[in-house]
């Protein structure tokens, strides 16, 4: 790998330096305190800001720094790019922190040859009005429509769905879902059509809702609900990971699990479909992940120990089915991050970042994006 230059970042913003309540003046907005003030985050009708950023040193070992950060006017509590293409050459990211939803788009050297660094640029705030737990991309989300249509829903302290539609000008609404009657861990959209959301809970259940709020569907589970897929090639099957270790797979038609997976130890905290490979699922649970091939058996395929303080999170790369990340539990001063090639016996990237959360890869790059206190941070691996 080339050694990488630590230079100084130039940062270029339009007219605009300070949230103005005018992005929630849409009657869909409920009354909501006005943001703090002195935030450099653009208002809503002026040029959004934008800003290259340049690599930090990089360290020929396996333990780095971040590649990439962005700075953010909040703690971000969690991050998701975009996975579906939306029609635009950069890359739709979305982060949430205790009061805010903020959509941005962003390009990288490494896929486009004028970019030095990152090209981050804000789209839009939303005022959330409370701590954002979750965030799911709708496919609908198109920026090359006429007028754009920017679609996502998030999970928010209060038990409650709220679904965000917004064409970036005058049209600003969300919808919210109520149900649950405990913590919403994960949420995923619908993944062809995007007419449908499914969620887990603390509460034991899994549902699915319609873009109307309507529940469609609805799962007894036997612990907490801790993750939920909806895999592209698999439309008619529900992925649920529950807390006791155990992964269901539903059959949305029949409403019946159809196939169960054994981590054989807790807690599961987090679990993933492979999106390279259907055959494949990842989880982390206790200090170890766990990798399963469902035509081989119900029991883990490879497991390993990895997190000193128990595993977080577990996510697939979206471009390679041997390439995944693990993050740790927040210590009291750094969140571990790890990146593992199933080819390799030990992690080919050891990042922290200060009270780090939230995992997300790129959507067409080896590049995951993980939160932190008031900064972005990416690291970029070898396929």
């Amino acid at each position: 790998m080339r050694r990488r230059r630590r230079r100084h970042c130039g940062v270029y913003r339009g007219s605009g330096s300070q949230i103005d309540q005018i992005f929630v003046s849409s009657s869909s907005f409920p009354s909501l305190p006005p943001p703090p003030p002195h935030s450099s985050l653009t208002a809503v009708g002026e040029v959004s800001a934008l800003v290259f950023l340049i690599p930090q040193e990089m360290k020929q070992d396996s333990s780095r720094n971040a590649a990439y950060t962005v700075d953010c006017e909040d703690y971000v509590h969690v991050v998701e790019f975009n996975p579906f293409e939306c029609g635009d050459t950069g890359t739709l990211i979305a982060y949430g922190g205790n009061n805010y939803v903020v959509i941005g788009t962003c390009t990288f050297q490494e896929e486009e040859a004028d970019v030095e660094g990152i090209q981050y640029r804000t789209l839009r705030t939303f005022h959330h009005g409370l701590r954002v737990d979750a965030i799911a991309w709708s496919p609908e989300t198109r920026l090359d429509a006429l007028p754009p249509m920017i679609r996502f829903c998030t999970a928010a302290a209060d038990r409650k769905l709220r679904l965000f539609t917004s064409d970036l000008q005058d049209k600003n609404e969300y919808k919210v879902l109520a149900g649950h009657s405990d913590y919403i861990n994960d949420l995923v959209f619908a993944p062809k059509e995007g007419q449908e959301i499914a969620s887990v809970s603390d509460d034991h259940t899994c549902r699915v809702w319609d873009l109307e709020g309507n529940q469609k569907a609805h799962f007894v589970l036997r612990s907490a609900g801790m993750s939920v897929c909806w895999h592209p090639e698999e439309s008619c099957k529900l992925m649920v990971a529950e807390k006791n270790g155990t992964i269901r797979f539903y059959d949305l038609i029949t409403q019946q699990a159809i196939l169960s997976l054994e981590s054989e130890q807790t807690p599961l905290m987090s679990a993933h479909w492979c999106f390279r490979n259907t055959f494949k699922v990842g989880a982390v649970a206790g200090n170890d992940w766990l990798i399963w091939d469902i035509t081989r058996s119900s029991y883990p395929q490879d497991k390993r120990p990895v997190h000193m303080e128990r595993a977080h999170l577990f996510r697939w790369s979206t471009v390679n089915e041997n390439l995944f990340a693990t993050t740790g539990y927040p210590g009291k001063m750094t969140t571990q991050l790890l990146i593992h090639h199933l080819g390799h016996p030990q992690p080919i990237l050891i990042g922290s970042a200060a009270v780090g959360s939230g995992l997300s890869w790129h959507r067409t790059l080896p590049l995951c994006v993980m939160g932190g206190d008031h900064k972005l941070l990416f690291w970029v691996t070898e396929m």
